[in-house]
């Protein structure tokens, strides 16, 4: 049975009938993009609710087995070698419950983003592409795509052609811009429908960066 995640709501003024549910990176928490959404200049009443839940707590690794919010653990600085497969499919799971509860709660599935930063966005694209109704985007930043090897026979259908935006800094030590480059073209090649954005940054977001997803959402969501 999944855990219920722990997170923070933050609801518009109006009735909401959409959602973004954001994942933060390793060693953060659903806290750590709480103050975008103002920077994202919705309009009042935007009718968009933002979710930001916590990872849970694990050793990492890489960090000497210290115990840390994570979605998956990084044993190399690799990101492609011993893959924490069941990590990321249980976080996977968990968020999916997430976007289950908004549907539920009478959000309808193609009015729910998927975001994530880093790690989060590594779940985000995982769950996003597989996820069995329609959803209105992925937002993936400074992030890869995990087990490409596996997504042919586990991608849903459903999403075909879904929206996809990825960002990514050209100096990240972290997540190298190949990275994001290379996942980018593995989900075209695929039909999906990528805008590929690169900024003059290391592993974080930036003004510009803001500025473009904030364009993206608006259009997945038409609020102006």
């Amino acid at each position: 049975m999944t855990t219920e995640l722990q997170r923070i709501i933050l609801e518009p003024t109006e009735t909401p009938d959409a959602s973004v549910i954001w994942l933060h990176g390793l060693g953060a928490d659903g806290h750590d993009f709480e103050a975008i959404v103002p920077e994202l200049a919705l309009a009042p009443g935007h009718g968009v609710r933002f979710i930001f839940p916590h990872a849970p707590i694990r050793p990492i690794t890489i960090n000497g087995g210290m115990e840390m919010r994570a979605w998956y653990d990084i044993s190399d600085t690799g990101l492609e070698r011993q893959v924490d497969e069941s990590g990321i499919r249980e976080s996977a799971q968990a968020i999916a419950a997430l976007v289950d509860h908004e549907v539920d709660n009478g959000i309808a599935s193609n009015r729910i983003i998927l975001a994530g930063f880093s790690q989060g966005g590594v779940i985000a694209l995982h769950l996003g592409l597989r996820y069995p109704h329609r959803l209105a985007g992925i937002l993936a930043l400074s992030t890869y795509l995990s087990l490409p090897e596996t997504l042919a026979e586990e991608a849903d259908p459903v999403q075909q052609k879904l929206h996809i935006f990825i960002g990514h800094g050209t100096q990240d030590p972290m997540v190298p811009e190949t990275h994001g480059s290379r996942s980018a073209q593995l989900l075209r090649s695929a039909d999906y429908l990528v805008e590929y954005q690169t900024y003059p940054m290391q592993h974080a977001v930036s003004p510009a960066e803001i500025h473009d997803v904030s364009a993206w959402i608006k259009q997945r969501l038409e609020t102006h």
